[in-house]
C-alpha cells in the first residue's frame, strides 16, 4: 500500500509557528513518527510539502495514474479557499482524508468551511500532531475496504464468465 502525505501552506514552519495552536512539533517529527507507523504496516508512504496551491494540485493529479492507493492531506489555509484544491480532490481517483491540528471549527469564522474537507472521505481535525496518525489509520482502513470490494467484484466477475 502506497500513501501520499500532502502538506500545505506555512506547514513547513510547524514548531516554530504558534505552538499553542500548532503545537511544539516540526514537520520533520511529525513524518517521522509517521513513517515509524507505516513501516510496522508494510506501508510506503510519500511526502510532499508546497506552499503553492499549483504545486498541490500537480502533485494530487499523480494519483490519476494509478501511483498512489490514497492520500493523507492537510491543505492548511487552502483548504478554505480553494475551489480548485477540491476539484482535484474529486477527480484523483483514491480516497483523500484530509487532517487539521488544530480544531477548525473552534477558529476564526472563516476557517470553519472546508471546500476540500467537503470532498474528503472523512476529516480529522483539532487532536495535533496525532490527528495524522489518525488520519493515516483511517485511510488505511478506506483503502483497505475499497481493495477488498474491487477483489470481490473480479471475483464475481470472472466466475460469471
Amino acid at each position: 500500500m502506497k500513501i501520499l502525505v500532502i502538506q500545505g501552506p506555512n506547514l513547513n514552519l510547524l514548531g516554530h509557528r504558534d505552538p499553542r495552536i500548532y503545537g511544539p512539533l516540526t514537520l520533520d517529527q511529525i513524518h517521522e513518527n509517521m513513517r515509524l507507523f507505516a513501516q510496522q504496516n508494510n506501508i510506503t508512504l510519500e511526502f510532499f510539502q508546497s506552499n503553492f496551491e499549483g504545486e498541490m494540485i500537480d502533485k494530487l493529479q499523480e494519483c490519476v495514474g494509478g501511483e498512489y492507493d490514497g492520500v493523507l492531506i492537510n491543505p492548511a489555509a487552502y483548504s478554505h479557499t480553494s475551489i480548485a484544491l477540491a476539484d482535484t480532490i474529486m477527480a484523483c481517483g483514491v480516497p483523500v482524508v484530509e487532517v487539521h491540528i488544530s480544531n477548525i471549527f473552534a477558529r476564526e469564522d472563516f476557517r470553519q468551511k472546508s471546500y476540500t474537507g467537503a470532498v474528503c472521505a472523512g476529516v480529522i481535525t483539532g487532536f495535533g500532531a496525532y490527528g495524522y496518525h489518525i488520519g493515516l489509520i483511517s485511510l488505511i482502513q478506506i483503502i483497505s475496504e475499497v481493495q477488498a470490494f474491487k477483489a470481490q467484484n473480479q471475483q464475481a466477475n470472472s466466475e460469471s464468465k
